[in-house]
């Protein structure tokens, strides 16, 4: 796959909307697309390992990635801070990758400003009560703080409109077919294809 035709994906969502879950999902079933790792300061949950589902970095750590303008986007999240290298994606675009930021809204529109050909997509829940729902069954926070990420949500949820597509992650497997297809648009893409395959283009005269 060649460089110029990787793109750069990025999905945001409310806290309990499924997004980590699609990712996970579509990663697994698509191998020519690579996640791109972010650096936060909250500390791990369940089984996350340091450098799988994110680097976790001391306060004073993510500070020094500021101070030395490595990050692409960052934004305050829930009391903790979550941010992007710039380095890690271009290095993974130029390998000819495309890449998946699972990252916050304000991320998104931060990275849309450096990439304007990135595509956003946003994971909507079927409604405010079964957001509630998920995040209660993964019993890792307490009242006050899933009353945060409801309030949150409410803001959230607004941004949707500004995204490129629109998932609303009801039926999981739905919701991961439509994620599959979003990418796989991309990859039919008219400049997409024709550098993809220039033989072909070439050989029917098509400039």
């Amino acid at each position: 796959m060649h460089a110029a035709l990787a793109t750069l994906f990025v999905v945001a969502a409310p806290s309990g909307a499924g997004k980590s879950s699609l990712v996970k999902a579509l990663m697994a079933a698509d191998p020519q697309i690579d996640l791109s790792i972010s650096h936060t300061t909250r500390a791990p949950r369940g089984q996350e390992q340091q450098g799988r589902e994110y680097h976790f970095a001391s306060d004073a750590e993510f500070d020094q990635l500021l101070a030395d303008g490595a990050l692409l986007e960052w934004a305050n999240v829930h009391g903790n801070r979550y941010g992007t290298t710039r380095q890690g994606v271009e290095e993974q675009l130029q390998r000819g990758l495309d890449v998946i930021l699972e990252i916050d809204y304000q991320g998104a529109f931060q990275v849309r400003k450096l990439f304007p050909q990135a595509v956003l997509v946003f994971v909507l829940p079927p409604s405010f009560a079964e957001l509630r729902a998920r995040i209660e069954r993964r019993g890792e926070d307490s009242p006050e703080k899933i009353a945060l990420r409801m309030e949150n949500a409410k803001l959230e949820v607004q941004q949707a409109g500004k995204f490129d597509f629109v998932i609303i992650n009801e039926l999981f497997e739905q919701a991961l077919l439509d994620l599959r297809s979003v990418v796989q648009a991309q990859r039919l893409r008219a400049a997409a294809q024709r550098q993809r395959n220039a033989a072909t283009f070439a050989a029917m005269g098509i400039a």
